[in-house]
């Protein structure tokens, strides 16, 4: 979970916090939440307030089993919160909201306001309306009524920027809750997606991360099937924009000519996010997964033959209905196969309301449990093995902030080399800002980090830098929050992030 939070009403002015759980997307619509509300004259609660806020939005996700008892659960928590605080606010928004509607507000009647996914927009008015009519506020829109990017968001870095590409999904996997709540795939125009990065470049943003829930199906809602491969090319010629990543392609939409544009655009990084899901042909029919063992095998080879550094990381899926245990030993073979840089492993859990919730052959938890320890240890040894495989190399590094939690007690600093990999450095004596860029030698690999021991061999103080100092001299003058103008797009998570069937498919 990730929040954006702060306290009590300051200076008579209210005061909001969100609760962020789930994808990227919904880190991303989390952010417009925070700007919309701040463009309605709320300011963010000090860090800590844990729910003292004046108005505190839960931003939901439907993917998980229990996501609704954690809901219901901090709900419950806030209750005699706001039995204290006369005019205290409590919003649900997001796909669970979107799924269970008038059902939030039978069981947590102290809710002010219910939103769902394609109405995010009408947050700070339904507030209003709850506030003057004393009554709950339940809106549901069926469909998207406006592409969430036209809407203001206040951006948690200088640096780095979510751009949403498209929003929605075509795909039927049985084991995913979203299109029914993200609804069918609705694309932007490309030149509005090329406006929008121009200017957050002109504000100093020097990586973007494309994201959608199927990224690299953009152009089937506007008939282009080359349209993400243009785009990610239009992305390497924008002057100033030092790296493109994106978020998360299907299999079945990884074409030839998007392998092509990776490799050929200066800026798009050597990194992909792949999901598995299953190495079994026979699971991933069952899956409704539109490819093969050996069609997945294939596009890593060919990915690897274009950008022989391209680290690449994965989903996987363990323990879903009728799988065998020859099932699993296929997934196996195809993590030794790949030998994936990363995979994020997740225990089947039942989603209510998709086809393989009722499926018959559901697997006991504790032979689950034997296949997902077998599966992390696997990849946990193949993870350092290709980590190890760094060390020497000379990289440059894009200074992150927040990334190292021991950096100040190890006096280091952190930073994400171009295929995404955490590094932690050796402090330098020059001044390094967040943004700015570091170039230095690995000298030790761990499974899940690098380290660059030695001294920095240099460093490049940037427009990034230079931005994200700007904000925090602003922010100090102004702690209430301040917004960085139009277009204010989200700031990725260390990528890839949060998945397992919401913004990654």
């Amino acid at each position: 979970m990730s929040s954006i939070d702060r306290s009590q009403s300051v200076g008579g002015t209210r005061t909001y916090e969100v609760r962020t759980y789930g994808c990227q997307m919904n880190v991303h619509d989390s952010e417009r939440l925070a700007g919309l509300l701040e463009d309605a004259g709320y300011v963010r609660a000090p860090e800590g307030s844990d729910g003292d806020a004046d108005v505190v939005v839960f931003n939901t996700c439907a993917v998980r089993e229990n996501a609704d008892n954690k809901l219901y659960g901090n709900l419950g928590h806030l209750a005699p919160k706001k039995a204290r605080r006369p005019g205290m606010q409590i919003a649900v928004g997001g796909c669970l909201a979107q799924k269970d509607r008038d059902t939030i507000v039978k069981r947590a009647p102290w809710v002010d306001v219910v939103f769902g996914t394609h109405n995010i927009g009408k947050l700070p008015v339904l507030l209003e309306r709850a506030r003057v009519q004393e009554e709950a506020q339940v809106e549901i829109a069926e469909s998207l009524e406006a592409f969430p990017s036209t809407l203001p968001t206040r951006r948690e870095s200088a640096y780095a920027a979510w751009v949403s590409i498209s929003v929605g999904c075509n795909n039927t996997c049985t084991f995913c809750i979203v299109p029914a709540l993200r609804g069918k795939e609705k694309d932007r125009r490309p030149g509005d997606i090329l406006a929008e990065i121009e200017a957050l470049v002109a504000e100093g943003v020097s990586e973007i991360t494309l994201l959608g829930q199927n990224v690299n199906a953009y152009g089937s809602d506007i008939g282009d099937r080359e349209a993400f491969s243009k785009l990610l090319r239009a992305c390497g010629r924008i002057d100033g924009l030092e790296r493109v990543r994106f978020t998360s392609p299907h299999p079945r939409d990884f074409t030839d000519d998007v392998i092509a544009a990776m490799a050929e655009a200066p800026n798009v990084m050597p990194q992909l996010h792949m999901p598995l899901q299953s190495g079994s042909d026979a699971v991933l029919k069952a899956m409704r997964r539109s490819y093969r063992q050996e069609r997945y095998l294939g596009i890593i080879e060919k990915v690897r033959a274009a950008i022989p550094h391209a680290a690449i990381s994965t989903d996987i899926i363990v323990g879903f209905p009728g799988e065998t245990e020859e099932d699993f030993e296929q997934t196996l073979h195809v993590v030794r196969e790949a030998r994936f840089a990363q995979a994020f492993t997740f225990q089947y859990s039942k989603r209510p309301g998709t086809p393989a919730a009722e499926m018959d052959g559901q697997i006991p938890k504790k032979v689950v449990q034997e296949r997902y320890e077998r599966l992390v240890a696997l990849q946990e040894e193949i993870s350092w093995e290709e980590n190890k495989k760094q060390v020497g190399r000379t990289l440059e590094l894009m200074v992150a902030e927040g990334e190292g939690r021991k950096d100040d007690t190890t006096h280091r600093l952190s930073g994400r080399a171009p295929d995404n990999r955490l590094v932690h450095f050796t402090k330098p004596e020059q001044e390094v800002r967040p943004g700015d860029v570091v170039t230095v030698e690995i000298t030790y690999a761990a499974p899940h980090h690098l380290l660059a021991e030695g001294p920095v061999r240099d460093v490049r103080r940037t427009r990034a830098g230079d931005a994200w100092e700007k904000r925090n001299a602003a922010e100090a003058a102004k702690p209430a929050g301040v917004m960085l103008g139009l277009p204010k797009v989200g700031v990725p998570e260390p990528l890839p992030a949060v998945t397992g069937g919401c913004a990654v498919d």
